[in-house]
Parts: structure tokens; sequence; C-alpha cells
């Protein structure tokens, strides 16, 4: 069984730098700026021969509990209490503060076994600050730098001191394991043209929650767990980092991404807002199904047509969630006014389910979800070779390509080359002349007949091959 290690300290002493280090991957936000974290970011570390779950969170503040800050100590206390070690992180070349010896001592009561680490102490003149983190009381403190790298090896060996070779060093039952069953090896699947796979009900399905800011997101995702796992409020932005979590629903794994807020690119000068918004667009091309929160009070906005559009051309299935239903005054009125614009305003995602939500109450989350899992399997859709191409001869008897410079336009033999989204290849004679109005008629024929409402669809063109071409001509 593993092991899980919280890193806490005050504001800007290095602690998502030493997450990133541990992680090896740069998951969390770093800036010079002090209170870049403020949720907890879990990640599975690797310290040389160790392995376990390292969870990253915001800096402690002295705060009143009805504040931004307070609710941020909220969160990294609750990380504490889950850890089975914590890692205090102290700046060896700022030296101590009050703050570091009233969290000290509130490491002290908590009871759990803590590793006092002086980080910095590349820097020139950290001694005195490392001399004095001995003042704590939590034991030798170990020098590094998160930055460079430095004592990593030493920090490995006062984790096995602190946890105990036991709990660092498992039994590995995982040898029983090894053996992969293959026979039901994807790899094929293109080797049947007719073969249309089944969806598979089981697999963990990844969804990214995004929408302007103060829409509602991380309310809506705390709805699901049950707890409050994700920092909330009413001030705007108070999510940076994209943070993932884990949780069934109807015994089907689901990891859901909380995005930061996303505005209008003209507005967005901050370093630190640049940084959150690559976050959430990383989160976007990572996910399966995307949800676009839409505040009901005031929806369809410009920036929330274009994080539709944004979702779309990434390929993504896409769902919309009216959040803070439950402020509205007459819904059923609102409701038929929101589907018409809809209809209106989204026409390349003709048919994207949206459901009614309120992230407070926890009205209509069930549907939301079943919303969700109804897009996946559309997005996951593959068509026979066969049905593609009788579709693909009644359609032209119904509507004929265009005649293009006098001479018409033959559409061939078509098939789907891949899902995920829906891509489709059409053989045809001059594709470049094909018009567009004649593309999104077959688009449109394809969402309506095969039952594809609201994911991307894509449709190539072929010439096909030309068996003398190239010859010379005899007289």
């Amino acid at each position: 069984m593993s092991f899980t290690v919280a890193i806490v300290g005050r504001p800007n002493v290095g602690k998502s730098t030493l997450f990133n280090r541990l992680v090896g991957k740069k998951l969390a936000l770093v800036d010079d700026t002090p209170g870049v974290t403020r949720d907890r970011r879990p990640g599975e570390a690797k310290l040389v021969d160790l392995r376990f779950t390292i969870i990253d969170t915001a800096g402690l503040e002295e705060a009143g509990p009805e504040t931004l800050e307070g609710r941020m100590r909220a969160q990294t206390e609750a990380a504490i209490d889950d850890a089975d070690l914590t890692l205090f992180v102290v700046d060896a070349k700022f030296g101590l503060t009050p703050l570091d010896k009233t969290f000290g001592e509130l490491l002290r009561r908590s009871g759990k076994p803590v590793v006092l680490v002086a980080n910095k102490s590349e820097a020139k003149g950290s001694d005195a600050g490392f001399y004095d983190a001995y003042t704590l009381g939590l034991g030798e403190p170990v020098p590094i730098s998160a930055e460079h790298g430095g004592g990593m090896i030493d920090l490995r060996d006062a984790i096995v001191e602190a946890i105990g070779e036991e709990r660092a060093f498992p039994e590995d039952d995982d040898e029983a394991e090894t053996d992969i069953d293959v026979s039901g090896s994807s790899f094929g699947d293109d080797a049947d043209d007719d073969f249309e796979p089944e969806y598979d009900e089981t697999k963990p399905l990844r969804v990214a929650i995004i929408g302007r800011p103060n829409a509602g997101k991380s309310t809506l995702i705390n709805r699901f767990l049950g707890e409050d796992r994700l920092l909330t409020g009413p001030e705007a932005g108070i999510t940076r980092d994209s943070i993932s979590v884990e949780w069934d629903w109807r015994g089907r794994t689901i990891k859901m991404f909380d995005t930061a807020g996303m505005r209008k690119k003209a507005r967005v000068q901050e370093k630190l807002e640049k940084l959150s918004v690559a976050d959430s667009l990383r989160s976007i091309r990572f996910a399966e199904t995307v949800v676009i929160v839409f505040d009901a009070t005031i929806p369809f906005e410009k920036q929330d047509l274009q994080l539709v559009d944004l979702v779309l051309r990434e390929g993504r299935a896409a769902v919309l969630a009216f959040n803070k239903w439950d402020l509205v005054e007459e819904p059923q009125a609102v409701l038929a006014e929101l589907r018409e614009k809809t209809e209106r305003l989204l026409p390349q995602a003709r048919g994207i389910r949206a459901v009614p939500i309120s992230g407070q109450t926890g009205y209509g989350l069930d549907k939301l979800m079943q919303s969700i899992i109804d897009t996946d399997k559309v997005w996951n859709k593959r068509i026979s070779t066969a049905k593609l191409n009788r579709w693909l001869e009644g359609t032209q008897i119904q509507h004929p390509p265009p005649a293009v410079s006098g001479r018409r336009l033959k559409l061939k033999y078509m098939t789907q080359v891949k899902a995920r989204p829906p891509a489709f290849m059409i053989s045809c004679t001059r594709p470049d002349a094909l018009p567009e109005s004649y593309i999104r008629y077959l688009t449109n024929g394809l969402r309506a007949d095969f039952e594809m409402p609201g994911v991307p669809i894509r449709i190539h063109f072929k010439a096909g091959e030309n068996p003398f071409e190239g010859r010379k001509k005899k007289r």
C-alpha cells in the first residue's frame, strides 16, 4: 500500500516547484507571485526508489474562515488530515517568519510525521536560515533546492526514516498481474470495415469542466463529489490550476478536470492568468468530453460561444450545462428561449445536448451525467463501410452534387477512417471543386441519419487514382 505526502508551508517558499520536481512534470503553476496555488493538487511522485502520492497545497496564512485566504487554509488543513506524512517547507534564503513558527506548532499538534525541508539552500547567505530552522523543534531540516534538484537523496532518506521502511517499501503484489490479455486488443479494429465495435461502458471517462469566470464550475464538481473538495466562493477567478478529481458514477470511474475561468483573450494581460488559461486549454485537449458551463442568468455571451467553437475545433465531444437554474424565475419560458438560441447560435453543433442544472442545489446533475455518457458514445461511434456507401448512394440520388465548369462531380466511395471524433473519407472526382454548401449538406445528413448530434464530424475528400495517369498518349 502506498502512502500520501502533503507539502505545506507559507506562501512563496517553493512548494509547487518541489511538487513539479517530484512528479517529474510541470503540472502545478509556478510564479514569483505569492499565493498562486489555491486548491489541493494530487500527483504521483517518484523520488529515487520511492513511489507515493504527493499533494500540493495553498500557502498557509492566518485569516478569518470567511475570507478567501481562510478557505484556502481550510483546504490545506484537510490535506494534512488526509496525508500520512507532511513536508513542511521553509525558505532558507529568506529565513523564518512568525508564520513559520505558528504553523510549525500546528503541525506538531497534528500528531502526523513531519519532515522539515529547508528550500533554496543553494542561495548565498542561506546558512543562517537553515540553522534557524532548528528552532521550530521539528527535527533536523533537510537542505534542498527544488529549482535545481539538489538534496533529493537526503529528502528521500528523511521520508523513509519518518514513514518507516515497511510503509515506504510495501511488498510488490503486482507480479501476478503482469500477464496482459491481448485477446481483446483493438489494434485490428480497422481490419474489418464492416465491424462496428460496441461502446465500453466500464472504461474510465475523462471530462473537463470549462466556462467563463464565476460560472459555478468548482461548485458543480463539489456537488458531484458530495464534499468541499475544491475552493469556491463569490469571488471571480478563484481557480487557477486545472485540478483533476476522480469519483464513481453508477459503477464507472469519472475523472473530472476543474479549470480556470477563461475570459476574452484581449482581457487576459497578467502572466499568471495566461498560465491558467494555457493549463485549461491543455485540459480540453486531454479530455474526451467537455462540459461548457453557462450562467443561466446571463447565457450566450460572446465568450460562451467562442468556448463551444474552441471545443469543437479541438475535436472534443461537447455538452452544455446551464448552471444557476435555481435563480431563474420562469424556468419553462427561459428553457424554450435557451433551446431556440442554442439551435440558432451554434449551427456547427446541431443537436448538442444542453441541460439546465444547479451546482448549488444538485438539480439536474444525473441528467447532465447521462448526457455526458450519451455524447461520449456518439463521439466513439463507428459506422460500417457498407452502410456508409448505401447512404452515400441514396444521398446523391436525392440531391446530386452540383456541376462545376460544366462537369458534374461524382462521389464514388466512402469509409470511416477514425472515431473520436468521427472522421470519414470520400473518394471523388475533383475534390477541390466541391463547394462548401454541399459539404455542409453531407455533414448534416450524416449527423441526422446516423444519430450523431453535438459532436464534430470531419469529412476528407480524396481524388480517385487514375491508372492511366502519367502514360504517354499513343497515336
